[in-house]
């Protein structure tokens, strides 16, 4: 690959990166494709969409203009579609929400689900809200739940083994409301080790999702309800304050956890029929 085909305005910095990373590879894992050929690449594929609406020359316009807004770094896509438009897949989408119902079913297919999208770039969140508490009661087995924190633990694990066959390093959040039981052991997750990446959630961000109830009781030094998301019931109850606190805290030691302010979301969605939003993705996050 020479470097008359290297646009003037990349780095040697950024040739190498696009080396690494972005550039399609042979079986060998050597670069075949010039950054031209990428920009060409994409924009061909980003540019097939017009067909629906306007004619061949003028997709070929499209395109032609699209490159040349990469060529000049006018504007740049996200890493999914750089790696895989006009590829087999055709990933594009860099950010997902994965649901994560409370079954065995729901969590390992989830996971399998999450497995896929970073192996095509694509970062990942979830609402552990669902999940029944910690030492609940199963039925179908007659034994006892180990909790959000722990399947949190396995998509780490999952995402770590991962990341040596993506094209990047995944990447996840984790949410759950503030009135789940195992709030405080979710608050606490990345301070229960001597450094946050022994605390084996090395690639998870997370947040505490706030209603505007928690925040009300947080300025009022008041209790509120722990709710299992299983049963509905109340299992207890916390001062917010002191909950606050302990975000605060662990913020404050490992910048996490966040906020998500589910209420304020909720009254701003613009999708209501489809349901509520309960997680962000990473980038979100």
């Amino acid at each position: 690959m020479g470097t008359k085909t290297i646009p003037s305005p990349l780095s040697d910095t950024a040739l190498q990166v696009l080396r690494r990373r972005i550039l399609r590879r042979d079986e060998r894992g050597q670069p075949v494709e010039s950054p031209e050929g990428l920009f060409r690449r994409v924009a061909a594929e980003v540019a097939k969409v017009e067909r629906l609406y306007r004619s061949e020359a003028e997709v070929e316009e499209t395109a032609e203009a699209f490159r040349r807004m990469m060529a000049d770094l006018d504007f740049l896509p996200n890493s999914p579609t750089l790696v895989n438009a006009g590829l087999p897949g055709g990933q594009l989408s860099g950010c997902f929400v994965l649901p994560l119902e409370d079954s065995m079913e729901s969590i390992f297919g989830t996971l399998k689900d999450m497995a896929i999208i970073q192996k095509t770039g694509g970062g990942t969140g979830f609402s552990f809200s669902r999940l029944r508490p910690r030492d609940d009661f199963i039925v179908s087995t007659r034994g006892q739940s180990s909790g959000p924190v722990s399947f949190m633990q396995l998509y780490d694990y999952a995402c770590q083994i991962n990341r040596r066959g993506g094209i990047r390093a995944g990447a996840n959040m984790g949410v759950m409301r503030c009135d789940h039981p195992d709030i405080l052991e979710f608050i606490q997750a990345k301070t229960s080790g001597p450094t946050p990446e022994a605390s084996g959630l090395r690639t998870f961000n997370i947040s505490v999702a706030a209603t505007d109830a928690f925040m009300d009781a947080v300025r009022r030094g008041a209790d509120y309800p722990l709710l299992n998301p299983r049963t509905g019931q109340e299992t207890s109850r916390l001062n917010a304050k002191k909950v606050f606190d302990a975000i605060v805290r662990a913020a404050w030691q490992t910048g996490d956890p966040g906020l998500v302010f589910l209420d304020a979301i909720n009254r701003h969605n613009p999708t209501p029929q489809l349901g509520p939003i309960e997680a962000t993705n990473p980038c979100a996050g």
